[in-house]
């Protein structure tokens, strides 16, 4: 894996936030790995379970929605965790084109343990602010988060330069 020197500052003048913020990603996706190999898990497909945890039963459409994950994505994972007996998948009665998702016994039975790897997530994420610093850390997480939901799709003319409209 290619990784700048030591802390990457050789990456600030070309998009050091961003830089850092694909290294904080990369890292938590790993320790997120670490904690759901023991329950047989992926990362992502926790998250699935958790969102059936609090709405069982639901279309597979509303998965892709309260994830904000593409549908092919979220197929897949439904499709892995179906194989796994963690859930069951169903036409609806109501609408027979849609797709209902639901836990088995097996897969409720996961939920504390994901619950659980979840919070000790959290707590390594967070290790060693204090409370004021990790409410701040949220707050411009979620700041930085807007501003990438609201910026657009492709860059503005204005930013490529002038060549780049010939």
């Amino acid at each position: 894996m290619w990784r700048a020197k030591q802390s990457g500052e050789q990456m600030t003048e070309h998009g050091g936030t961003s830089h850092l913020i694909v290294r904080l990603a990369h890292a938590h996706r790993n320790a997120a790995a670490a904690l759901l190999q023991p329950l047989g898990l992926h990362p992502g497909q926790e998250l699935v379970l958790m969102r059936l945890g609090e709405e069982d039963g639901q279309p597979q459409s509303r998965l892709v929605h309260a994830l904000d994950l593409d549908p092919s994505t979220v197929s897949r994972t439904v499709q892995r965790l179906e194989r796994k007996g963690l859930l069951t998948r169903a036409p609806s009665p109501a609408d027979r084109r849609a797709v209902l998702v639901t836990l088995t016994p097996e897969g409720r039975a996961l939920l504390p343990g994901v619950h659980a790897a979840w919070a000790a997530l959290d707590a390594a994420t967070a290790r060693g602010l204090s409370e004021r610093r990790r409410a701040e850390a949220v707050r411009l997480l979620r700041h930085l988060e807007r501003g990438l939901a609201e910026a657009p799709a492709r860059p503005a003319d204005d930013a490529r330069g002038d060549d780049a409209r010939a």
